[in-house]
């Protein structure tokens, strides 16, 4: 048999990329190899490898093949729509992890940073939201969760779900922010006893309910700036 015609299959074991990808890691795989992942299937002229391998050659390596389009990969004989949109994909992938960067993350300096942040997305709620962002140490959002959908009420939203998240993030500060689908902000008694309720349990284990937003329509309320913290 051909070198040329060598299928996947045909390889031993110990050197097909899967098997080796599972064996020793994908740090162990060439470029070429971790491509041939990819695309999972060569032709039936040529194996996945041989394939990968002259796609590599025509882009000259990984730097021009991360800046190709759709038509310039589908134009290598043997690589078609479905094959190229994964190679598409997984550089996308690439490009967002490498672009993934701390000193990106919003930053709450006030309770309008934070209401600005949550206003699009809970304004037009049907129900009762209540969301909660947790803080780093500079005051970054590191993770946003809705904690409870319904009509707010203090027996319901317990400290024990809003805190249980801040300790798995390891976050230094909590913010809690809800929606009044009527659109006026206008804190009710239920909103105020949720409010003490969290900053006294925020206190016993050492993280701060910064501020209880409420959320209407294009305007807000920071139970902090009422007094209420």
């Amino acid at each position: 048999m051909s070198t040329n015609t060598l299928m996947i299959r045909d390889f031993p074991q110990n050197e097909r990329p899967r098997e080796r990808f599972i064996q020793h890691g994908p740090q162990s795989l060439s470029n070429h190899e971790l491509i041939a992942i990819l695309l999972r299937t060569g032709t039936k002229d040529e194996s996945v490898l041989q394939l990968s391998n002259r796609l590599l050659t025509h882009f000259e390596g990984l730097r021009l093949l991360k800046a190709a389009s759709l038509e310039e990969i589908t134009e290598i004989k043997g690589i078609g729509s479905a094959k190229a949109i994964q190679i598409l994909a997984a550089v996308e992938i690439g490009r967002r992890i490498a672009n993934l960067n701390h000193t990106d993350r919003y930053v709450i300096r006030s309770p309008e940073d934070g209401a600005k942040y949550l206003m699009n997305d809970m304004r037009f709620l049907s129900q009762e939201h209540f969301v909660c962002l947790y803080l780093n140490t500079k005051n970054q959002i590191i993770h946003k969760q809705t904690v409870f959908i319904g009509s707010l009420n203090a027996s319901i939203v317990h400290p024990r779900e809003v805190f249980r998240e801040a300790l798995k993030r390891s976050a230094a500060s909590v913010i809690a922010a809800h929606n009044h689908p009527s659109g006026d902000p206008a804190p009710s008694r239920e909103d105020i006893e949720v409010t003490k309720r969290l900053v006294e349990c925020g206190k016993i284990i050492g993280i701060d309910l910064l501020d209880h937003l409420i959320i209407g329509e294009n305007k807000f309320v920071s139970l902090k700036e009422k007094g209420y913290l």
